[in-house]
């Protein structure tokens, strides 16, 4: 699929262009951590906890800003080559805007920090394996979107990719840089091309054709085709989970759902499940209903 340029004035919705009905805005990430687990969706959003970065958190953003920067080389220098020249230098400019990607190395470890550019820039030929860069143009990378939904609700997330047809047609696509799917990854990210496929259709009036995830440790694809009635169903879905967020705002009772996915929280010393206390609930949960925490573009690696 070859892509065309697209220009939609939902993809930044300022404050001053989101309807006065409007009440609160939500993520695709962080409806997903509320469908997880509805104290991480605390943990993260209200009580904003700081969370380290990991190093498969940072690998996931440096092969991610690598396969951006990709496309803005003609298509004939869409390498692998290329793509590993990119490798350093992305991972400096990271470092450079978040500090904190530094101290995942200790000071003088060279050999642990070209082993972490020599894993990623692995990945890069994963994506290699199933994709050539040089036959396509993407519409959009990296892309805000985001659309109202019940009159009341904003929803909005970054796509990785999104790539127009000749005809319109639409393909969603997101990397993944963990390894093959597992149910309960594989639903996670399911639900978060679900959510953009929903702002697509609601902003543009198509429901993309293919849903695309790229597992690159694997170098499998994923395809999943939507329709109109599915969307439906999964408006219905966001909108539920926001008036059960409201609720349990209202209430100050969120509670940990245990999981297979627990392994990977940075938050166990904090739940009960793990022992754990919770800190007071905030007196001010949410200072800006419009921004739920980390509208920006999420870590890859973190829903991976």
């Amino acid at each position: 699929m070859t892509a065309e340029p697209v220009i939609d004035a939902q993809d930044s919705l300022a404050p001053a262009a989101v309807p006065p009905t409007v009440r609160a805005s939500l993520s695709p990430s962080r409806a997903a951590d509320f469908k997880t687990c509805p104290l991480l969706y605390r943990f993260r959003s209200i009580d904003r906890l700081p969370e380290r970065p990991t190093v498969e958190q940072a690998r996931g953003t440096l092969v991610h800003a690598v396969l951006e920067r990709l496309f803005d080389l003609p298509a004939a220098a869409r390498t692998p080559e290329s793509a590993g020249d990119l490798v350093a230098p992305q991972w400096d400019r990271l470092v450079t805007e978040e500090p904190e990607l530094a101290g995942l190395f200790a000071e003088g470890d060279a050999a642990g920090a070209a082993e972490f550019l020599r894993s990623a820039a692995a990945l890069l030929q994963g994506y290699f394996a199933v994709e050539d860069p040089r036959r396509l143009e993407p519409a959009e990378r990296e892309a805000l979107i985001s659309a109202v939904v019940d009159d009341e609700l904003l929803i909005r997330g970054y796509l990785d990719r999104l790539d127009v047809a000749p005809d319109g047609a639409l393909r969603v696509v997101d990397y993944k840089t963990g390894g093959a799917p597992r149910e309960a990854f594989e639903a996670r990210a399911l639900f978060q091309l679900k959510f953009y496929a929903l702002v697509l259709w609601r902003t543009r009036g198509v429901v993309p054709r293919v849903l695309r995830l790229l597992y690159l440790k694997d170098a499998e694809i994923c395809d999943y085709t939507p329709d109109a009635e599915e969307l439906l169903r999964f408006e219905r879905t966001v909108v539920a989970l926001w008036q059960a967020i409201e609720q349990a705002t209202a209430r100050q009772d969120f509670r940990p759902r245990p999981s297979r996915l627990c392994d990977w929280c940075s938050h166990q010393a904090h739940c009960p499940s793990f022992g754990g206390t919770p800190p007071p609930f905030p007196t001010t949960a949410i200072t800006d209903p419009l921004r739920d925490a980390r509208s920006g573009p999420v870590a890859p690696g973190a829903d991976e």
